[in-house]
């Protein structure tokens, strides 16, 4: 199932409900919609909230998708019509994972973003504030010269995690998205100088486009083997598979859920693999620019596409 969360056109109130991809073009069911029409009372209205309700309704909401295109096709609506959100807006926790695809890792070295390899998971907190949806355009501030792109793979968690074990991580995951984890490498750079730890570099409003989609896990035949690529403007910049990394969503919620609760709704992103803009000889013609198309995918499955403006 691909859980988004939209508002349609002409509305500001957010929904959640599920994209049904089609060849003639993809379409939207609301779960407000046929909660209303089937007399489903109190439905979660939110992504987190839906997490949270449980396996009960996430099988509900499954079995709309597979029973309502055909029997209620009026409840349907066009995905041309809604603007994508980020799928979650109001996650408690979002933490990043940093340094942990060995290829990055090799280009932070040759660039003097790191030091030292770390020798457990590390992480930053992107904030709520930063996130952008689907199709959105990101403006560029004015001063910002060097902006890099970053797809990086999501996990979505799905149940209250606490003391989790490595061999049992996989039950605390709902899905996975797409993060462009966009980075403004002038001021990244001046950051790693001064000590600090990343987060205005990351945490620029916009600077956060995550989706289009939650993907059910079901859906994911193996984590660890996944491609995920980025292109621009249609030219593909990199391509890397999820086997690279470092720490694996095992280790990931195994360290973060020793002391502090993981809840339904949050989020752990995976980090950048090898093939970001600062990596590069020519590093100064591939960073972003206004006009420039962005498409960040897992390969086959998901697709988040952003477009970057300049500051008016």
């Amino acid at each position: 199932m691909r859980l988004i969360t939209f508002t349609r056109s002409g509305s500001f109130t957010p929904e959640i409900g599920a994209r049904i991809p089609n060849l003639l073009g993809d379409l939207v069911l609301p779960f407000n919609d046929v909660a209303s029409a089937q007399g489903v009372k109190d439905f979660p209205v939110g992504m987190k909230e839906f997490l949270r309700a449980g396996i009960k309704v996430m099988d509900q909401a499954k079995a709309w998708v597979r029973t309502i295109p055909a029997s209620a096709p009026q409840l349907l609506i066009k995905a041309t019509g809604i603007t994508y959100l980020p799928p979650i807006i109001d996650a408690e926790k979002f933490l990043c994972v940093g340094k942990n695809y060995r290829t990055h890792l090799e280009e932070l070295k040759r660039t003097n973003l790191i030091k030292e390899i770390p020798q457990e998971p590390t992480s930053f907190i992107k904030l709520n504030s930063c996130l952008s949806g689907h199709e959105a355009t990101v403006i560029r501030p004015k001063g910002i010269t060097r902006l890099d792109y970053e797809p990086e793979l999501v996990f979505v968690i799905g149940k209250r995690a606490l003391g989790a074990k490595k061999d049992e991580a996989m039950s605390y995951v709902a899905g996975v998205t797409i993060l462009n984890d966009l980075t403004c490498r002038d001021l990244q750079l001046r950051e790693v100088a001064s000590g600090s730890r990343f987060w205005t570099a990351k945490n620029i409003p916009g600077f956060g486009p995550l989706g289009p989609e939650i993907v059910t896990i079901d859906e994911i035949p193996d984590v660890y083997d996944l491609w995920m690529t980025c292109s621009v403007n249609g030219q593909e910049r990199m391509r890397v598979n999820t086997r690279d990394q470092i720490w694996k969503i095992s280790d990931i919620l195994e360290h973060f859920s020793r002391f502090i609760p993981i809840e339904a709704g949050d989020m752990f992103s995976t980090g950048a693999p090898g093939g970001v803009a600062v990596g590069k000889e020519n590093a100064e013609d591939l960073y972003l620019k206004p006009g420039d198309v962005v498409e960040c995918s897992i390969d086959g499955i998901s697709t988040l596409r952003t477009t970057i403006a300049d500051e008016i």
